[in-house]
């Protein structure tokens, strides 16, 4: 299925909301800011044990008054798997099928949904909102390498020239899934990415990707995955790196998994796994109150300074449309 900007409003199925007696329900509201966030060792260990004592709050250097405080969250979760099929990871694709397949019926509860976006050249929206584990498997078996250089599914832009050809469009799937399938969401949100993190022809900037998963309230999780061999045989023209990976996810909360022969890929879904059930969910009502656009930065403080907090950035000050 074609992932169209038009056809998705249509396409969007929300989950059930919280009923009050739950807190938090973590529904994006005008007077509080929800923030979830994982906790981490000096040898990169979750720590899962903390209480609300253990933290400080901050916007924009000022502190604020916790309202809600939790660590084992079931909020319904959704999950956007977006896979590079582009030319350079052709070879990988089929090893991705199969972990994938494992990780949705290792993660996926009840009240959790999940969609399925390739992207290399153009990006598809292979499966939307299910919890189905058959749906999801059939759409993992339709990934195929695309490396021809048709216009972009999501009509983003005027059509790339020669000197701006399109490749990979990572920048514009990040932007997309969360602007058109994340955003309207409550509960935890994550788009986990598997890609050798390269860009071309993209009509968003990894800014504007970082942005729209931020105003999503998504978490970005990226799985670093490279065949060297592939750009071994292209005369190593191509420098590839986790630069825009580490930004994108850094900024939005979450983290860069590495596979190699020492790491394989079912290592990193199963970390990744890890860290949704490990997370903690901080709930505030911010001192400035005004809702004018502008992005506020948040930094959440632990007291023990061993440990780390892994944590989105910062928000922007909009008014919510219910």
């Amino acid at each position: 299925m074609r992932f169209l900007a038009v056809a998705l409003s249509a396409l969007i199925v929300l989950p059930p909301a919280f009923s009050q007696q739950e807190e938090p329900t973590f529904k994006t509201q005008v007077s509080l800011v929800n923030i979830l966030f994982s906790v981490r060792d000096k040898r990169g260990g979750l720590i899962g044990n903390l209480n609300k004592d253990d933290f400080t709050i901050f916007e924009n250097g000022k502190q604020q008054d916790i309202k809600y405080f939790t660590r084992d969250t079931n909020l319904p979760l959704t999950i956007g798997l977006l896979v590079d099929v582009s030319v350079s990871q052709g070879r990988l694709i089929q090893e991705e099928q199969g972990a994938a397949q494992g990780f949705f019926s290792a993660v996926l509860k009840d009240k959790d949904l999940a969609f399925l976006i390739s992207f290399g050249p153009e990006a598809d929206l292979l499966q939307d909102y299910t919890n189905s584990r058959k749906l999801l498997a059939k759409a993992l078996d339709d990934l195929r390498v695309s490396g021809d250089a048709g216009g972009g599914v999501f009509n983003p832009g005027p059509v790339p020239t020669m000197s701006n050809p399109k490749g990979t469009i990572l920048y514009d799937a990040v932007y997309l899934a969360s602007d058109q399938e994340l955003k309207g969401q409550v509960g935890r949100k994550a788009v986990v990415l598997i890609t050798d993190g390269e860009d071309q022809g993209s009509h968003y900037n990894i800014a504007q990707a970082i942005e729209s998963a931020q105003r999503a309230d998504a978490i970005v999780y990226s799985i670093y995955y490279v065949d060297r061999g592939f750009y071994a045989s292209s005369g190593g023209f191509y420098h590839v790196s986790d630069g825009a990976l580490r930004r994108m996810s850094e900024e939005t909360g979450g983290r860069v998994f590495h596979v190699d022969h020492k790491h394989p890929l079912t290592d990193a879904f199963k970390e990744i796994q890890d860290e949704m059930r490990s997370q903690y969910a901080i709930a505030y009502a911010p001192t400035d109150q005004k809702k004018d656009g502008s992005f506020r930065r948040i930094e959440i403080r632990v007291n023990n300074k061993d440990y780390k907090v892994q944590a989105r950035k910062g928000y922007y000050a909009t008014e919510t449309k219910e």
